[in-house]
């Protein structure tokens, strides 16, 4: 009986003590759960800085003007891409991108870089027309991409005649002397070389080449393209007289690139009408 007894208060004791062990483990558990639940301390960081879209144009401008330097146009377009990373809303990118792609595919001797050029260029373009749809670059530069598509895949020149021809005379009810009269010269130059069952017609491109010369008569390129268009229509007369004009001419500041192209082009025509 006296065991019994002793039991039931050691039972009690036992059962008390572990109350207060329990709130002891309690007590000192809420400091540790605080603790671990507190969030982890992080090194702060300087934000990183990014460069505006005003400087990478500046540099890829300056970089476009040695454009003879194809290399200089791939450093280009790598700063134009950079600062579009990080502003992809701006139309002065898009479409700067559009003519850089539009260069290096019209001269790269690469055919892969030449592909992805002109893939680059048709996408920047018409992000430019989606941003800004009522200025002229986004839909010239757009139009020149689809033109040298055209030329490198007769299959993209079965479907392009169109939109090149779309895009072209959006800008000529945008701003009809744009560069120079470039877009008579698209236009020209696509009724020029295409062939008759998609469009082409010769007479046509001589209208347009010759209302372009009204508004660009410095565009060494259209006049050119207006020699050669003369020459495909037989009036050599008229192509000759064109030639001693360009070669009289002095080239348009900046445009020294395409001053000397079109020389080249003319040598060509003129062993035909020798």
């Amino acid at each position: 009986m006296k065991r019994l007894y002793n039991n039931r208060f050691e039972t009690a004791d036992f059962h008390k003590n572990a109350r207060k062990l329990g709130l002891f483990v309690l007590v000192i558990g809420l400091p540790i759960i605080g603790i671990s639940c507190r969030p982890a301390a992080t090194a702060t960081r300087e934000p990183a800085t990014v460069r505006p879209s005003s400087e990478a144009i500046a540099e890829a401008d300056q970089l476009y003007a040695s454009r003879e330097d194809l290399m200089k146009v791939r450093q280009g377009t790598v700063a134009l891409r950079q600062a579009q990373a990080e502003d992809q809303a701006n139309y002065d990118l898009a479409w700067r991108l559009a003519k850089f792609n539009y260069y290096l595919g019209a001269h790269s001797p690469n055919s892969d870089e030449r592909d992805k050029a002109i893939h680059d260029g048709i996408e920047a373009g018409k992000l430019a027309v989606k941003l800004q749809d009522g200025k002229p670059d986004g839909h010239f530069w757009l139009g020149a991409n689809y033109g040298i598509s055209a030329k490198a895949s007769v299959l993209s020149g079965l479907t392009e005649f169109d939109d090149i021809k779309k895009e072209m005379e959006t800008v000529l009810k945008l701003d009809e002397g744009y560069q120079n009269g470039s877009a008579y010269l698209g236009l020209g130059q696509l009724y020029l070389e295409a062939p008759g069952i998609l469009g082409g017609d010769t007479q046509k491109a001589i209208q347009y080449l010759e209302k372009g010369l009204k508004f660009g008569p410095t565009n060494a390129l259209l006049r050119a393209k207006l020699i050669a268009a003369y020459v495909e229509a037989h009036r050599n007369d008229e192509a000759r007289k064109q030639i001693d004009e360009l070669r009289a001419m002095k080239p348009a500041p900046g445009y020294e690139p395409e001053y000397n192209e079109a020389l080249a082009q003319v040598q060509k025509l003129e062993e035909r009408i020798k």
